[in-house]
């Protein structure tokens, strides 16, 4: 509930994404919560088009009074709504990734500035968010590190945002790069894949796909694998839900679901 014991207000930025699209049908079935309206580039189809539509994020704004806004867009829309936000003292929870660290430290001053929150998660599904952390703890037992992430063909970015936060954490926890073995012959450039401090990233994109990572550590005489895989959208829900009722709590930018899950 908000402040003043009534639903969350929420805008829905992406509405007519898969995502928004699940978004809408989260906030619709929780009970201190609602939809006041949605913004997109294209007119929303389905349940979506039953809500109020805008265009741009301040015309959304100024009519239905939001007091979060969720957004499931691209990096190249995100920085402007989430400021957009911010300026009229709307907190905000992001699941796009890719945003340049110039934007993310504009955003956070523009929200200490308003006093709002603004929760930005590369990604919100629990099993997911455990493994990153998990990946701390592991990362100062092994000298090898290898992340290998699957998607979708339509996802637009590689490797994925997550699997960049499993590589940080990894190097996090080992306090140093990794020992990355290279061939001494590379008939095909590339096939070590990406490189983060010595953490090799392997990213997959193909249909029949949703959204998969997996570490693989190796040190003398064994290896250890630890594995998570999205099967829906919809297990992105429950995190999502957890954002947006906490954001108000806050003041700046808080990335990572993790820091409202008490690990």
């Amino acid at each position: 509930m908000a402040a003043n014991g009534s639903p969350i207000r929420v805008l829905i930025h992406g509405i007519s994404g898969r995502m928004g699209g699940e978004v809408l049908a989260a906030v619709s079935a929780a009970p201190d919560m609602e939809t006041v309206g949605g913004v997109d580039l294209r007119a929303p189809s389905g349940p979506a088009a039953d809500v109020p539509f805008y265009s741009d994020v301040p015309s959304a704004i100024e009519a239905c009074g939001p007091d979060v806004m969720v957004d499931f867009t691209i990096a190249a829309a995100s920085p402007a709504a989430l400021k957009a936000a911010a300026e009229r003292g709307v907190h905000a929870v992001a699941g796009t990734t890719g945003i340049p660290q110039a934007e993310l430290d504009a955003i956070d001053a523009l929200a200490r500035e308003n006093g709002v929150g603004v929760v930005i998660a590369p990604n919100f599904a629990i099993g997911a968010v455990l493994l990153v952390q998990i990946a701390k703890q592991l990362g100062r037992f092994f000298e090898v590190a290898e992340v290998v992430e699957q998607h979708h063909d339509a996802k637009i970015d590689a490797p994925s945002g997550t699997a960049l936060a499993i590589a940080r954490a990894l190097v996090e926890g080992r306090g140093e790069p990794f020992a990355r073995q290279m061939p001494e012959r590379e008939p095909a450039p590339g096939s070590r894949g990406a490189e983060l401090d010595g953490v090799s990233i392997h990213a997959q994109r193909m249909p029949g796909r949703l959204a998969h990572h997996e570490i693989v550590l190796g040190t003398l005489g064994q290896t250890l694998s630890l594995r998570h895989d999205t099967v829906g959208r919809d297990c992105y829900m429950p995190g999502v839900l957890t954002a947006v009722r906490q954001v108000i709590q806050f003041k700046g930018l808080v990335i990572g679901l993790e820091n409202l899950l008490d690990l």
